[in-house]
């Protein structure tokens, strides 16, 4: 089972995890761009990660109640 996501896409865990990823990624490299720009890029995936906490969260356990 997972949870709802944009687009109403049920993700599991890993689906997840692997946006979450990315995100980071693109926060990591905006935070240590010089131009405005990327600071508001930064804050932007900062807020798409805060999205996803509660679905991962949901997800997880959703998944260890599985087994």
């Amino acid at each position: 089972m997972g949870c709802l996501i944009k687009n109403k896409k049920v993700m599991n865990k890993q689906e997840i995890y692997e946006q979450l990823k990315a995100l980071w990624e693109q926060f990591d490299a905006a935070h240590n761009g010089t131009k405005k720009k990327n600071l508001a890029d930064a804050r932007k995936a900062l807020g798409e990660i805060k999205k996803l906490v509660t679905p991962y969260r949901s997800a997880s356990v959703n998944e260890s109640k599985a087994e």
